[in-house]
């Protein structure tokens, strides 16, 4: 079942990579669409899968459909990058991205008369995101890879220390709370226990013990 499961994954991997392929191979055809629509005629219009097309303030339908297809297909053509580029810079390729869907916004929806003239300016904020962290990508690489800096690998060794220094307080602190136990050595105690104090002392005990039991025999 995982094996037919897999083949299936891989089957549908392949078919949609080829059409991947297939539009990549003919944009130069799609491209060159607007030579075979109405030229020179401001009123005439087409209709593509229901969707009808006039010149939409521009001198006639070519010359919109082919404004609309050198914004288009940059865009497709950068989503595709974007989607399947394994660089460290890949985000970058999202401010060129923007900069053609506002065009193509601001020719589909915008009433002014002039085109790529405002929509600069919708680009800043984007900008303003993803240069930054593009930029910290690259000095995250650097650091690691030319001056042999690992942030990661330092953080890790620091948490360590850090659980180190912790797990230290925590047994001095256990050490301080228990009650202290004095142990002596054998060797201590035997000192202690045969010294010539401890033996006369012993002695006189004997003494006066047996001093008692006369005193009381008699």
């Amino acid at each position: 079942m995982n094996e037919n499961t897999g083949k299936n994954k891989i089957k549908n991997m392949i078919i949609f990579e080829s059409i991947i392929v297939f539009f990549l191979a003919i944009t130069p055809f799609i491209y060159k669409i607007y030579d075979y629509l109405p030229k020179n005629d401001s009123e005439a219009t087409i209709s593509i899968l229901g969707i009808v097309i006039g010149n939409n303030g521009f001198a006639d339908v070519s010359t919109h459909v082919w404004y609309l297809t050198t914004k288009i297909l940059p865009l497709v053509l950068l989503i595709f990058w974007f989607f399947t580029s394994k660089n460290w810079w890949y985000h970058i390729i999202l401010i060129p991205i923007a900069m053609y869907a506002f065009q193509v916004f601001e020719v589909l929806y915008s009433e002014d008369d002039f085109v790529d003239t405002e929509n600069i300016w919708w680009l800043i904020p984007i900008c303003i995101v993803i240069i930054p962290f593009v930029y910290f990508i690259r000095v995250k690489l650097y650091d690691k890879y030319v001056n042999g800096i690992d942030l990661e690998a330092m953080e890790a060794e620091l948490h360590s220390l850090k659980q180190k220094r912790l797990r230290e307080q925590n047994i001095e602190t256990a050490k301080t709370e228990l009650p202290k136990v004095e142990y002596r050595s054998l060797s201590e105690w035997l000192n202690e226990e045969l010294s010539t104090g401890k033996l006369t002392e012993r002695f006189k005990k004997l003494k006066h013990s047996i001093t008692s039991m006369s005193f009381f025999k008699f």
